[in-house]
């Protein structure tokens, strides 16, 4: 009885694990890429009986805020939740990979 109450006890820890080193680097690949610059959109629409909408939405990371180096953000990333080296640098990403 008290193996399967130190089982449970261990579940969140065993979820806090690394994950495989593909998921991280697509994980962190948004977060590379919001510290480069901001990213965001805008409309505008014109509906019937001259109705007027605007919209638009700034999407901003901390590191970007705190200067930091996307390839470094990426790379910590990484490392952080997979424990390995990323199998490429963020710099020979395609910019279609984004």
């Amino acid at each position: 009885m008290r193996l399967v109450f130190a089982l449970i006890a261990l579940l969140p820890l065993i979820a806090c694990g690394p994950i495989p080193r593909a998921q991280a680097e697509r994980e962190c690949l948004q977060r590379a890429r919001l510290a480069e610059h901001p990213r965001g959109e805008l409309g505008v629409g014109l509906g019937s009986g001259g109705r007027r909408d605007v919209f638009g939405e700034i999407t901003f990371s901390n590191d970007y805020l705190q200067g930091k180096d996307p390839s470094q953000v990426y790379r910590n990333c990484v490392v952080q939740r997979s424990g390995e080296m990323p199998s490429r640098p963020f710099t020979s990403i395609p910019a279609s990979h984004y």
